[in-house]
């Protein structure tokens, strides 16, 4: 179940991300930033009947974590604050998390990571262009 929710996930990431590379919008960051969340909490959403079944209480961190790095960027991008930060931080959180988390439901929110790493990647490549 946690391999095939992977792959679709993973299939939903690169979709997401190839496309909004490609049309490059200017808003690109900000659609990279939802749909990481959006993955997080869908993917959490459809673990968390496993996770309680199997890891009982300790299901809200499990499950929870990854959702507040996903969330972070997401709010420092609302809150018109400078989201380099927040990007590094919930793309290295999250991958941290599914790299720990590995053999159990872990894997399932790495693509989400990819996500956050991906706009990371982004703003950083944007702002030195600009600085050139």
């Amino acid at each position: 179940m946690i391999g095939l929710l992977t792959l679709l996930v993973l299939v939903v990431a690169v979709v997401v991300g190839g496309v909004v590379v490609g049309r490059a919008p200017a808003n690109a960051s900000r659609v990279l930033r939802w749909a990481a969340l959006a993955l997080t909490v869908v993917t959490a959403a459809v673990l968390t009947p496993f996770t309680i079944g199997d890891s009982g209480s300790a299901a809200a961190y499990l499950l929870g974590v990854p959702v507040v790095a996903a969330v972070i960027p997401v709010a420092a991008d609302l809150a018109g604050r400078g989201t380099t930060v927040a990007d590094a931080t919930g793309a290295i959180v999250m991958t941290v998390w599914g790299v720990m988390l590995a053999l159990g439901l872990g894997m399932a929110f790495l693509p989400a990571a990819f996500l956050l790493v991906a706009v990371f990647v982004r703003d950083l490549t944007v702002r030195r262009s600009h600085v050139a």
